[in-house]
């Protein structure tokens, strides 16, 4: 009896993760990491590329998930794509949404390469 319990146990905790780990995946894309960027770093803010459709508390609780870190401000920015051209070829680049984070003093992000 205890066996099943060990093991229901084990598969709520994947479930929980898995759940938890789509959700971030579905709102962080990735950290602009850019000199820029680097320079709000310094003063407690980190910038992110998000997915177009997520608001401000979506973007709250996936960095409180993913980074154990609590923010004390998120502010969303549209930003709209370029024209481009690639030879006789004419076009834009995406239109995508960025977010700066504000974390309180002494709270740090660390980005590392995966």
């Amino acid at each position: 009896m205890s066996l099943k319990k060990e093991k229901k146990s084990e598969e709520t905790f994947k479930n929980v993760f898995q759940k938890k780990s789509d959700f971030i995946n579905r709102i962080l894309i990735k950290p602009i990491i850019t000199e820029k960027a680097m320079n709000l770093s310094a003063s407690g803010k980190y910038v992110f590329e998000i997915a177009p459709k997520t608001n401000k508390t979506e973007v709250k609780k996936a960095i409180k998930l993913l980074y154990k870190v609590n923010p004390i401000k998120v502010n969303i920015i549209k930003v709209k794509g370029k024209k481009v051209q690639y030879g006789k070829a004419r076009g834009r680049t995406k239109n995508w949404k960025k977010a700066i984070v504000t974390l309180k003093k002494g709270e740090k992000i660390e980005f590392t390469e995966k």
